[in-house]
């Protein structure tokens, strides 16, 4: 018997074939990734096992703003892992108050609930809301609503996917949790329509990111805040994906000079080095949680914390909201070249886009593939449609570089 039968049964790790087959026998078939092992990653470039080079324009869904291991974030982290990487919320750690202040500036809210996942924030978010309704605003017991938009993304976990409008999130993993009314996405009136005595909140996206890159028209989430604000109603904003510099502001919200009362942060706030997600919300809601009532064991861990409390100083600066929009105009006059050669139409905002592809060239998929085999990593969604969100690292001339493969690729399909 082989001393190491884990590695024998995974394959040759410099084979792709013999990964990929490995993968296809041991992980849940839960994802289809596209037929690339990467096994190195620095700024916005990765490199698979047989040392080929790919520019990485999807950056884990915006987990990875700063790019692959941005030096200033791996510092942090390796600092951290050399003293404490754990206690549980037990104890106190000397690194959890400074990450909870630098949310606080950053975002203009109170009080931060630290949790790991982005899923876990939308599940925390609800629970807040549930209680604030029952405690502040006198919702009967167990008949607190909550208001989403339909073609939503807030993460996997049985709850969120019972009021998701996806076929493909939703259906089989019944019964669902009841308590959400769906209304239809930028659309006002539908959504003050729905507001009554027994709402707790209004739970959406800014930008709409796995439906597509769906960008509201602007005064929508002003509207929002307006109308939850006279109805009594909590506004909590899901920014895990919009957030922290991606659309060229720190927050989607901050392009309507909005504030939520609840905050989702996730995704970038872990510097792409490990999962950490926020509630972040002010001191009067946040207070309807007291303890015992909800936690996390890795919740606010002092690994966690060093790393997001670098995450926010990057971010402190400007900087890479600043390329986020410059560099957002760039994408955008390019798409707008490959409108009619390819493109059908494209959305977005700052360095972030979704571009609805000609079916006759093929699918997203297949575009996808194509674009992999020319050293460009994007994801597919629904259908024909393509997502770009490249680390906000990206340099001018590798972004327009993108942009001319894309428009080759495009051709070559037509």
């Amino acid at each position: 018997m082989s001393a190491h039968p884990s590695t024998e049964a995974a394959g040759d790790p410099t084979d792709p074939a013999a990964v990929i087959a490995a993968e296809d026998r041991l992980v849940a078939h839960n994802y289809r990734p596209l037929p690339v092992v990467v096994a190195r990653g620095e700024g916005v470039w990765v490199e698979d096992v047989r040392g080929n080079r790919y520019l990485d324009l999807l950056a884990g869904y915006s987990a990875l703003n700063f790019g692959h291991r941005h030096p200033a974030l791996v510092e942090a982290a390796h600092r951290q892992l050399d003293t404490l990487t754990l206690t549980s919320r037990a104890f106190h750690n000397d690194r959890l108050a400074a990450f909870a202040a630098g949310l606080a500036e950053l975002t203009g809210l109170d009080v931060t609930l630290p949790m790991n996942t982005g899923a876990e924030a939308v599940e925390s978010a609800i629970k807040i809301a549930r209680k604030w309704a029952y405690e502040v605003k006198g919702v009967p017991r167990d008949r607190a609503r909550i208001v989403v938009a339909a073609d939503n993304f807030h993460g996997r976990t049985t709850t969120i996917v019972g009021f998701s409008t996806d076929p493909v999130a939703h259906d089989g993993f019944g019964p669902y949790a009841p308590g959400f009314t769906v209304v239809p996405y930028n659309d006002l009136p539908a959504l003050e329509a729905a507001l009554d005595d027994t709402t707790a909140a209004v739970l959406i996206e800014p930008i709409q990111g796995e439906a597509g890159v769906i960008v509201p028209d602007y005064g929508y989430l002003r509207g929002v805040r307006e109308a939850t604000r006279r109805a009594g109603v909590l506004f909590a904003a899901d920014e895990i994906q919009s957030g922290l510099g991606r659309t060229g502001r720190t927050l989607a919200l901050d392009h309507e000079g909005v504030r939520p009362d609840l905050l989702l942060l996730g995704k970038a706030l872990g510097g792409g080095l490990v999962p950490v997600s926020a509630v972040v919300g002010t001191r009067e809601v946040m207070a309807v949680l007291r303890p015992g009532e909800h936690g996390s064991t890795f919740g606010g861990n002092p690994l966690s914390a060093a790393i997001g409390t670098a995450v926010i100083n990057l971010l402190a600066t400007g900087e890479y909201q600043e390329r986020a929009e410059r560099l957002g105009k760039v994408l955008a006059a390019g798409l707008g070249r490959l409108t009619g050669r390819g493109v059908l139409r494209h959305r977005g905002r700052g360095l972030w886009a979704g571009i609805d592809i000609d079916p006759a060239i093929g699918t997203g998929r297949q575009l996808s593939e194509r674009l992999m085999a020319r050293g460009l990593l994007v994801k597919d969604t629904h259908g024909s449609t393509i997502r770009i969100a490249p680390p906000l690292t990206i340099e001018e001339e590798e972004l327009t570089g993108a942009l001319d493969i894309l428009g080759e690729v495009l051709s070559e399909g037509s």
